[in-house]
């Protein structure tokens, strides 16, 4: 059987991949940083690494360096949440493969940007693409406030020209599909600013 190590110093995080890999048939094996790390490829036959990034005592860069200095030829992925360019090329100068997207829960809802199914206690909930893309940007920043103008740009481009009431409109879609009671989140108005996500109410 294939064998994983998953590094991450968050263990709901862990956990939520573990699960991921173990339904696609996969051993997984945990470490909670890069140090951690080093003492699993130490004792374990690893196929595979998948890392994060943002760790304690040694973060996904300096791990993924001192894999490959002593290993090239082990395939390194990366987690993370939104994908961003300049993470991918610094990653890939240091040797990482390829990159894995986060899935993750807020509050009972649970998002995968991979497969772009949402699940809400368990049932598959079907949603737009903006409206995933909407949900998943407040979803990755709990507690973060978005402008309109940030939301527009970040989900419908640079060159969109239509009007920001849209994402007031796919807000208020998201509200009705997932209201706090049964999903956890909330969506907050912050006047004359825009929304954030919030856990609970």
């Amino acid at each position: 059987m294939t064998k994983l190590l998953v590094v991450d110093d968050d263990a709901h995080i862990r956990e939520l991949v573990k699960v991921f890999l173990q339904n696609e048939g996969l051993e997984v094996i945990e470490a909670i940083d890069g140090v951690d790390a080093l003492s699993k490829l130490d004792t374990e036959k690893i196929d595979m690494v998948v890392m994060d990034i943002m760790m304690p005592n040694m973060d996904g860069w300096a791990l993924c360096e001192e894999i490959r200095s002593f290993n090239t030829d082990l395939p390194i992925l990366m987690l993370t949440a939104k994908g961003e360019t300049s993470q991918k090329i610094k990653g890939f100068h240091l040797g990482t493969d390829d990159y894995l997207v986060k899935p993750f829960e807020a509050g009972n809802v649970k998002l995968n940007r991979h497969t772009y199914e949402v699940e809400m206690n368990g049932e598959t909930i079907l949603l737009r693409l903006k409206e995933f893309e909407l949900l998943f940007t407040l979803a990755s920043y709990v507690g973060k406030t978005f402008s309109r103008e940030q939301l527009i740009e970040e989900i419908w481009g640079y060159d969109y020209e239509g009007d920001e009431r849209t994402v007031d409109v796919h807000i208020k879609r998201i509200r009705e599909r997932f209201p706090q009671e049964t999903s956890g989140i909330t969506i907050r108005t912050i006047r004359g600013l825009g929304y954030r996500l919030e856990l609970g109410t």
